[in-house]
């Protein structure tokens, strides 16, 4: 079977790309890089290689459980756990996406394990988790309320538009996803984020003028810059770009505030500024907006095959259930398996994007020395890895590595000076 093909080889891909990184990893260990030298203290240096490698090891337990675990479900194993939630509830629409959601969630629980080893004992173990267990719970209880809240709704309106317009539905399908996607960018910074963080405005003072200025001048109209309680799970970094139009925010993690200068700061800030003034979130959601309308073809085409879904231990439908149910769980649960192969192809584009908001943040700061100094303090903080190995960068890094990074900020200034 062509998926087994591809889920082998995706499996022994991956594999093999971190079995490289731990080599690199150990080859460059003794010894730190002469460009980094400025970067990270040795002690620090070494413990990033370690704090990789127990990410690694733990990311190819996971990578082989899933791999099991999406053979156990290709060969039968799918069709037998739809076929016990639909012995036991009722037939409707109503019923039927809530049929989708049980499914998915039985499918979520055995990486439930690793994800809590990751958490309380990984990032325990180099000192960033700041989580209790109780609260990792009540994430979770948050998310499945979540799952059924948002979820639900959604997949009403699909098998709604399947029953109507069972010849266009898939056309019309996209439109219903796409328009939520748009709908949850805006809420899920207002309604949603909220109710695993506390954001609050960055407070009155000389660095929130730096920054509302920083704002003005690179043309970024903003009510306000937001601080994300990132500290109460970990101590890790971060700050991003959220929204579109006038919903768009920047939000800071308190950890990132506490880590970094105020000039620094501003550099985070003018690159996440760059993001929004290089069109990235429109070219993203053109982007995707292509990807999916494909996968709702592909659903189609997976309905009309009906031979390709009995392959997967599905029955012909006779009960009163909607018939597009097996193609949509197929779809969602095996999808995966051939959008692995495009990762270089977008993470090539999402490259180039940081390459794009790292110019422009040099420009707006009219020098690159503060955005080189937080790229340092945040990958050192981190304890990102500094040496991947060449293929699994290719493969896996949505941004440059920060050798790649401070060349292009440096050359750039070089360049502006001669």
């Amino acid at each position: 079977m062509v998926l087994l093909i591809f889920l082998t080889a995706k499996v022994l891909i991956e594999l093999w790309l971190t079995s490289l990184n731990l080599g690199e990893g150990k080859k460059r260990r003794g010894e730190i890089p002469e460009a980094f030298k400025e970067v990270i203290q040795r002690e620090d240096y070494e413990k990033s290689i370690d704090y990789m490698g127990a990410k690694a090891r733990l990311g190819m337990i996971s990578e082989i459980l899933d791999g099991v675990i999406m053979v156990v479900l290709a060969l039968g194993g799918l069709a037998w756990i739809f076929a016990q939630f639909s012995s036991v509830l009722p037939v409707g629409l109503g019923w039927d996406a809530l049929l989708i959601l049980c499914v998915m969630l039985v499918l979520s629980l055995p990486g439930l394990p690793l994800e809590w080893w990751g958490q309380f004992r990984l990032e325990e173990k180099f000192g960033f988790n700041k989580s209790t267990v109780g609260l990792w719970v009540s994430d979770k209880f948050k998310g499945l309320i979540l799952m059924i809240v948002l979820g639900w709704p959604p997949l009403l309106g699909l098998l709604w538009v399947f029953e109507s317009f069972p010849e266009s539905w898939w056309i019309w399908g996209w439109g219903l996803f796409f328009g939520f996607q748009l709908v949850m960018m805006v809420l899920y910074p207002m309604v949603i984020l909220p109710l695993f963080n506390k954001l609050e405005p960055l407070e009155e003072g000389e660095l929130k003028k730096s920054l509302m200025d920083l704002a003005d001048r690179a043309g970024f109209a903003a009510q306000t810059i937001q601080v994300i309680d990132g500290s109460k799970r970990s101590t890790h970094s971060n700050a991003y770009f959220t929204g579109f139009g006038k919903f768009r925010r920047i939000v800071l993690y308190d950890t990132l505030i506490e880590h970094l200068k105020p000039r620094e700061l501003m550099a985070v800030l003018a690159h996440e500024i760059g993001h929004y003034k290089k069109g990235h979130v429109p070219q993203m959601l053109g982007v995707s907006a292509v990807i999916s309308l494909g996968g709702f073809w592909f659903i189609n085409w997976l309905i009309t095959e009906r031979w390709v879904v009995e392959l997967f231990g599905f029955d012909v439908f006779g009960d009163g259930r909607v018939d597009c149910l097996p193609a949509l769980l197929l779809f969602m649960i095996f999808s995966g398996v051939f959008i692995f192969w495009l990762g270089p192809i977008m993470n090539f584009w999402s490259r180039k994007n940081e390459f794009e908001a790292d110019a422009f943040a040099k420009d707006a700061m009219e020098e690159s020395q503060s955005l080189i100094g937080a790229l340092r303090g945040l990958h050192a903080k981190n304890l990102s890895n500094l040496v991947p190995h060449p293929a699994y960068s290719f493969f896996h890094y949505s941004h440059p590595t920060l050798l790649e990074r401070e060349g292009a900020l440096n050359s750039d200034a070089e360049k502006s000076h001669s």
